[in-house]
């Protein structure tokens, strides 16, 4: 199973930027181009969160008309740029998973894989939470199926990762999940996005992870009073595999144009 995940696309109205500098829509373009382009062909797609830059009716809009190409199951949760509301507009399929919840969290067991979507947001606020409501749902989803392999997705991390001002925007109730999870170890990954960056930490007995975003980066600096800000390295996703002999093994492809590939060998011989 071969899953690709896309994260913190932040798409605005036309003719609007993220930050007055980033054209977010050409770089999810160009994401959509790439993971099209993938030999072998994704099963399916985690969209983890931000999806949009405002959570507005237009911007949805746009998403999907840049979505369109993709002719692969997408599955998204919510971060904290999102609206529920125009989430479960603009994916009505998603939104018949959710049900009557009062959060936007799912299952999906089509594949081998099991996923389960987890949804972080609190309102009015850039950092996230999971409230015991939250984590009860999440427990007894786990606990109906404790031999099948799972990912969890969601947006916002529930691990530090040394970015000061990302950090102090964080998961509150991490702790309180990890337990959760530590009780469950068919829990391959818990994915997400939020860090603009791809990160990854041993935590709770598995692997907790985030992707770079299809568009800017959070800038690197590990000081915990350094400046919010962002830098235009190259964007990217994640392709997580998955075997039954090995579990989940997660890869950081770049987005753009790069010279190669090139061979190593030529005629058996390696090429000095």
């Amino acid at each position: 199973m071969i899953i690709v995940q896309i994260t913190d696309t932040h798409i605005k109205p036309p003719g609007r930027l993220a930050y007055r500098r980033v054209d977010t829509a050409p770089f999810l373009e160009r994401a959509v181009a790439a993971i099209l382009a993938l030999t072998p062909r994704p099963d399916v797609i985690l969209a983890t969160g931000d999806l949009v830059d405002a959570g507005d009716a237009e911007e949805y809009e746009r998403l999907l008309g840049l979505l369109r190409p993709l002719d692969i199951p997408l599955f998204a949760v919510p971060g904290n740029h999102d609206e529920r509301a125009g989430l479960a507009k603009a994916f009505p399929d998603l939104a018949a998973r959710v049900g009557g919840s009062r959060f936007f969290h799912y299952t999906v067991e089509e594949w081998p894989v099991r996923l389960i979507a987890m949804d972080t947001v609190l309102p009015g606020s850039g950092a996230g939470e999971v409230c015991a409501e939250r984590l009860g749902w999440l427990d007894a989803r786990l606990a109906e199926q404790p031999d099948r392999p799972t990912i969890v997705f969601q947006h916002h991390p529930p691990f530090d990762t040394g970015i000061g001002h990302m950090d102090r925007l964080g998961l509150s109730g991490a702790a309180d999940m990890a337990a959760v999870v530590r009780r469950h170890p068919q829990v391959e990954r818990v994915l997400c996005g939020h860090l603009h960056r791809p990160i990854q930490v041993r935590w709770a007995g598995t692997i907790a992870s985030t992707a770079p975003s299809t568009a800017h980066q959070v800038a690197l600096d590990l000081r915990d009073d350094a400046p919010s800000a962002f830098v235009m390295e190259p964007p990217g996703y994640q392709i997580h595999m998955w075997r039954a002999d090995t579990g989940v093994v997660s890869h950081t492809a770049m987005v753009g144009d790069y010279d190669g590939p090139y061979p190593f060998f030529k005629d058996g011989k390696l090429i000095d």
